[in-house]
């Protein structure tokens, strides 16, 4: 078989060859520069001690959207410009004056909503509404005055018999009153001072709970003005102080009669003057109004260790409908 000779020899054909292998050998030399350019940027971005599944996770987590609040939940976020009510009117219009008071009673021992609000304090609320009245589970006030954000997260520890509210450290955000009538209920719905005309504090409580006298003493009036007071009592401590207890549904003890400390003088109700079940519960002494903290003294109770981590991930649960912003 005779081989076909190239133009200008065989000379020509050898040296076209070693150009094709010099081009062929800067075509993958380029191409391996470039991989290895990419290849330490991936590791610039990714530490290598960081595994693969972290990355890919923070990345599905980055990119997911906010997830949607439980039914019937809403968010209120709002920068106050004026009192609470008015701060909340534009968003919560017909809501706003009860959405403002069930607020305030959240933050009430460490700030009053009424005096101690700044303008340019931020105010957010996660609630529920059924028709008249706001339910909420979380909310969180940041004051100028005190210069830090308080924050209510509901939670019920395994020894109450109700569900409280709790700070991100694990303390009670209301206090309690050393040695009060009640073993149980649901939350101090208002306070001495909170009204002009409001005389002692209220307690939020179930009809038929039994409401006991803190100090020994005697009855000294028991079902005085019933259209007003509704059933109610009146005990005489040893100090000369007298103990009223008002709304109840029932009493159990007569004019004259003595009682110890934790004697049981009626059950909690919703009688006389009342719009809803709840016992107030007023001091005097000297013809003067004793407001029940400075008398009894108050306790700011501490969640146990054993509810620490259930408390923990309802936090986390309940702080993640914050971000959704209304």
């Amino acid at each position: 078989m005779r081989l076909i000779e190239p133009p200008g020899g065989r000379p020509w054909a050898l040296l076209s060859l070693c150009a094709s292998s010099v081009l062929l050998n800067i075509v993958l030399i380029a191409r391996l520069t470039v991989g290895s350019s990419t290849s330490a940027t991936v590791e610039a971005e990714v530490p290598a001690e960081a595994p693969v599944e972290a990355a890919i996770a923070s990345v599905l987590t980055d990119a997911a959207p906010t997830k949607p609040l439980p039914e019937g939940v809403e968010v209120l976020s709002a920068q106050v410009e004026h009192s609470l009510a008015r701060t909340f009117q534009a968003k919560a219009g017909d809501r706003a004056d009860v959405l403002a008071a069930v607020t305030a009673r959240l933050f009430f021992f460490d700030l009053d909503l009424r005096a101690d609000l700044q303008k340019g304090d931020v105010v957010k609320v996660a609630y529920t509404w059924d028709g008249a009245l706001a339910h909420i589970p979380v909310a969180v006030y940041e004051s100028k005055k005190l210069g830090k954000s308080l924050t209510a997260y509901e939670f019920k520890a395994s020894n109450d018999q109700f569900s409280s509210w709790w700070d991100e450290s694990g303390q009670e955000m209301a206090f309690r009153l050393v040695d009060g009538p009640l073993d149980n209920y649901e939350q101090i719905t208002s306070l001495l001072k909170d009204r002009p005309k409001h005389k002692g504090m209220d307690f939020k409580v179930p009809e038929g709970t039994p409401v006991k006298s803190p100090k020994a003493g005697r009855v000294v009036r028991a079902n005085w003005n019933v259209a007003n007071n509704g059933n109610c009592v009146e005990v005489q401590y040893a100090d000369g102080t007298l103990a009223k207890f008002l709304h109840l549904s029932r009493t159990d003890v007569k004019e004259g009669q003595g009682v110890g400390a934790g004697a049981v003088v009626g059950l909690s109700g919703n009688t006389g003057h009342s719009t809803a079940p709840h016992l107030h519960y007023e001091l005097e002494k000297g013809g003067k109004i004793l407001d029940p903290i400075d008398y009894h003294g108050v306790v700011r109770r501490t969640l146990p260790e054993g509810d620490r981590a259930a408390f923990e991930a309802e936090r986390t649960r309940l702080g993640s409908w914050l971000t959704n912003d209304t």
